[in-house]
């Protein structure tokens, strides 16, 4: 499987005007890219190609006066800027045919110049190394030093060099690494999520929600306070953006941090696991929405499909409707639904459950029952022949109408 390794990279006062230079030809060649297919739309001519628009902007376009400037650059990131290009339009094509799952993708739109985040990407192509001094050298920009906190475990199929809002420099590996199975592990979890426990295990164990962005909240509000004081256009109005750049990282950072601590010990410790599947988007759009992306579950769960993958431990999802909360973890009733108050409910059978836990139970064994299902069990009784008296339907035959504990039926 193909992973990717992020190290903080230190450039020097000249490399990084090699890097801002880097950044801006690519920025321009997927402008002019996008700008020339709209225009190609607009005329009613056909969909400008691949082939011609990388011969048109970048091999064309250095011999112009007015893009001589695009040949102090590697080639191979002028490339990559029309790649990014063709897959944005790919997946646009995807999402409005319907091809593509989830949300629907908006066309691609210019990059901004404003914009502090930036990113080039170098292939094999253009012989990228890392040298044995453990510094980078990159095509016409030199030397860069890594602080590394890993060793590669491969060698790496590309790099890409990001700088984020905060005005950092990192250097993203893709590396293709086998799979790394770890012993196996005699138990299961099922895991529920939420806002006061972050993670509720079936076992009883509650994580408590650090609330990361709750908590450097006080600082984050000063800082937006003085950058709402600046002049538009100034200096200083650039400066305090960094500064809120800087403290919104370091709580993504610290975010980040816990949850691949969390999950790397759920996974170590458990051959399976199941996560309910929540509907993040749509909770975004709540009035919980500050919580919940303070939360980060979705961050939470791709780490855990990931790791599951690499060391050969079992992961599910479990259906986003499946009545979880409702459902008594011991007889199976599905009860009316329950307010967010109320965080235990005693069953009809006389089962006291605590909300989180009984969740957590629930989603454990329809990730088990799905498993099941998947490895070929029979979940249905095997076809037997109908008595005589009951293959043929009659006209004036009533309808059955039975119901199941805990669901009324009309």
């Amino acid at each position: 499987m193909q992973l990717r390794y992020n190290f903080r990279v230190y450039p020097t006062p000249g490399q990084r005007e090699a890097l801002a230079r880097a950044f801006g030809c690519a920025r321009v060649v997927f402008n002019d890219g996008l700008r020339a297919r709209q225009e190609a739309r607009e005329q009613g001519l056909p969909y400008v190609s691949d082939g011609d628009l990388s011969k048109r902007l970048i091999t064309q376009a250095k011999k112009t006066a007015a893009r001589a400037w695009l040949g102090e650059v590697s080639a191979v990131v002028l490339q990559q800027a029309l790649a990014d290009l063709n897959m944005a339009y790919r997946n646009f094509f995807a999402s409005i045919t319907g091809a593509r799952k989830g949300r629907k993708l908006a066309p691609p739109r210019c990059r901004s110049r404003k914009d502090n985040r930036q990113a080039i990407r170098f292939t094999a192509n253009a012989r990228f190394k890392v040298l044995d001094n453990g510094r980078l050298r990159l095509p016409k920009i030199g030397d860069l030093a890594v602080r590394w906190s890993r060793a590669l475990p491969a060698d790496a199929t590309s790099v890409t060099i990001i700088k984020d809002a905060a005005g950092r420099y990192f250097a993203s590996f893709v590396v293709t690494t086998p799979e790394q199975p770890l012993p196996p592990a005699g138990t299961e979890v099922g895991i529920d999520l939420g806002l006061t426990h972050f993670a509720v295990l079936s076992d009883g164990t509650k994580v408590t929600a650090p609330k990361f962005l709750r908590r450097a909240a006080r600082k984050l509000k000063r800082l937006q306070q003085d950058l709402s004081r600046k002049q538009r256009g100034s200096n200083n109005r650039k400066k305090a953006v960094v500064k809120v750049a800087r403290a919104h990282a370091r709580v993504a950072d610290t975010r980040r941090d816990w949850q691949h601590k969390l999950s790397t010990r759920i996974i170590r410790d458990n051959q399976a696991v199941y996560v309910e599947d929540l509907c993040v988007a749509g909770l975004g759009r709540t009035r919980l929405a500050k919580s919940v992306h303070d939360a980060g579950w979705s961050q939470f769960v791709a780490m855990l499909e990931y790791k599951a993958t690499r060391h050969g431990r079992t992961f599910a999802r479990i259906d986003r409707f499946f009545p979880s909360t409702r459902m008594c973890s011991d007889c199976g009733r599905i009860n009316d639904k329950m307010a967010l108050n109320l965080r235990s409910w005693t069953c009809p059978c006389g089962a006291t459950h605590d909300r989180d836990v009984n969740a957590a139970m629930n989603v454990l064994a329809a990730g088990r029952a799905e498993s099941l299902n998947a490895c070929g069990a029979q979940v249905r009784p095997a076809p037997v022949p109908a008595p005589r008296r009951e293959a043929g339907i009659r006209p004036d035959a009533a309808c059955s109408r039975r119901s199941v504990e805990g669901i009324s039926v009309p």
